[in-house]
């Protein structure tokens, strides 16, 4: 019998969340494949003697819906096959990590400056005057701020001046985060393009009258994106270099109309994508990873 497992977050209550793991269980049905979705608090997978052990039986491959990097790096190294695979979710996972990795490939993107991490609450933002000397000096304003580690649009800023970049400093500055300049030429205004297999199957571009995040879960409106060759051959470059099996890219628009990578998301929700492009998306993630898996 052919049978996977879709790992979920144990915590999350998001109703778009569920949707992922049930289209793509219904999806590898239709392949033959028994699909188990369980919460990431079950038994995964541990060290024992030194060495990683998977505590799941009988599982051909695990879609890994989760950002637990350590069960994934475990079960990974226990033999299990994860889409996506433990290091590109990790990279994905990292916004600036993900930045880093795609640095000297020839990928358009932002210019972007780390934001210092700091260890002490107290301790005051102005003392760091030569990061923010170089943040006005390299990005200006308006300058977007975006902690490493968030999705869905949120824990990303806009600085439209010093005053509002101190408060945002102070807001971040314990945690992992970083600085980047605003592409006005995209301001509200972004395209995520879904690959699998290495393939762009399908885009939709998003707006937003009200917020210079775009994303549909803080009200952006959304259509059909007619993809062009150069945001095809971004989106596939950007999908082969991170190794990722599955992923949602998102893409500005440059001055003259160029794709900027904006962020690569590894378990991007495609409830949306599907039902505004008409894409069975799901259909053709379970197929790739059938073919994967099974070598047909």
């Amino acid at each position: 019998m052919k049978k996977a497992l879709i790992l979920i977050n144990a915590y999350s209550k998001l109703k778009s969340a569920m949707n992922q793991p049930t289209r793509l269980k219904e999806e590898l049905k239709k392949l033959g494949v028994e699909v188990d979705i369980r919460p990431n608090s079950i038994d995964t997978a541990m060290i024992i003697d030194g060495r990683p052990v998977s505590l799941l039986q009988d599982y051909d491959f695990v879609v890994y819906l989760d950002k637990d990097k350590y069960t994934s790096a475990l079960l990974e190294k226990s033999g299990l096959r994860l889409f996506n695979r433990h290091e590109a979710v990790l990279i994905c996972d990292d916004k600036m990590d993900t930045h880093i990795r795609l640095t000297s490939q020839g990928i358009n993107m932002p210019d972007t400056i780390p934001g210092l991490l700091c260890y002490d609450k107290d301790a005051s933002v102005q003392e760091a005057k030569d990061r923010i000397k170089l943040i006005e000096e390299r990005l200006g304003y308006p300058c977007v701020i975006k902690e490493s580690y968030g999705s869905l649009g949120n824990k990303v800023y806009c600085a439209e001046n010093k005053d509002q970049l101190l408060i945002l400093m102070e807001k971040v500055k314990l945690k992992a985060h970083l600085f980047q300049n605003m592409i006005s030429t995209s301001r509200g205004r972004d395209v995520r393009i879904i690959v699998i297999g290495g393939k762009a199957i399908c885009g939709m571009e998003r707006t937003s009258q009200s917020d210079f995040r775009s994303n549909i879960e803080l009200g952006g409106r959304a259509k059909p994106f007619n993809m062009t060759q150069p945001f095809i051959e971004m989106a596939e470059r950007v999908a082969h270099i991170l190794q990722l099996d599955y992923c949602g890219i998102d893409l500005l628009f440059g001055e003259n109309g160029e794709p900027i990578v904006c962020e690569v998301n590894s378990n991007a929700f495609f409830g949306a994508m599907e039902s505004i492009t008409g894409i069975n998306v799901a259909a053709i993630y379970a197929k790739h990873m059938y073919e994967t898996v099974y070598k047909v």
